[in-house]
């Protein structure tokens, strides 16, 4: 399936979405490294202290990757738990795990979340809420599990709202992720999803007005890489 028609419903860009990360899940964290111009673990160090964790806290990583953002709620005091839905991704955050105590880490789908009611004082998910298939449904669901006033931080790329910024933002992303995709996978379409994915996604402030529609009580942004790139936080 050809990448624009695989993104042109819930279904197509849910399987989709599934098979792109089983097949990047080893070089995830090379290609966040690179694509952030070795930024990425300041801006996710950024989101944490953003969440004012104290010891004892109960926080959820959605989208978790290999564990970046988990780990460091952990190590600033949480009781954490990362949630992704490639299996491998969570077999390479375990494996960073040291000895002693650790974060958990589970496979499932943050659309349909094995948690209850109220069970989370922070939710925070990096690269997450762009690439659900229906994102109202993924925020009802993560505001399902907040307690009353919990707090959501996501970590995304921005789409751009001038055009000329746009154009020469998502033609860079292209152009590069074409070439990681043939050099590291011999397709170019896998690191074209990016852009592809940000064409389609309502930007910073569409993503606080669709929070705000599911419930939230309060959603703000703050511009990362001047504004390429953006940090939410909304709280139930």
């Amino acid at each position: 399936m050809r990448l624009r028609s695989a993104l042109d419903s819930p279904d197509t860009k849910a399987r989709y979405v599934r098979r792109l990360f089983s097949t990047i899940a080893d070089r995830y964290d090379f290609i966040t490294s690179f694509l952030s111009y070795g930024q990425d673990r300041r801006w996710k160090r950024r989101l944490v202290a953003m969440a004012n964790v104290r010891p004892g806290i109960r926080a959820l990583d959605l989208a978790c990757g290999t564990g970046d953002i988990t780990f460091a709620l952990h190590d600033a005091g949480a009781s954490a738990v990362g949630l992704d839905i490639t299996s491998r991704m969570v077999e390479l955050a375990r494996a960073k795990r040291k000895s002693g105590t650790h974060p958990t880490f589970l496979v499932g789908d943050m659309m349909r979340l094995p948690f209850a009611d109220a069970s989370f004082d922070v939710v925070t998910t990096g690269y997450g809420i762009r690439n659900v298939p229906v994102i109202a449904a993924a925020l009802s669901e993560i505001r399902r599990v907040l307690r009353p006033d919990g707090v959501l931080l996501s970590l995304d790329f921005n789409r751009p709202a001038g055009r000329g910024l746009r154009t020469i933002y998502l033609t860079y992303l292209t152009v590069v992720g074409s070439m990681l995709g043939l050099a590291l996978h011999g397709d170019p379409d896998t690191y074209r999803y990016i852009p592809e994915s940000i064409r389609r996604y309502p930007g910073a402030d569409g993503v606080c007005a669709i929070a705000c529609g599911e419930g939230f009580a309060a959603c703000e942004w703050v511009p990362v890489l001047g504004g390429l790139m953006a940090i939410h936080r909304a709280v139930k």
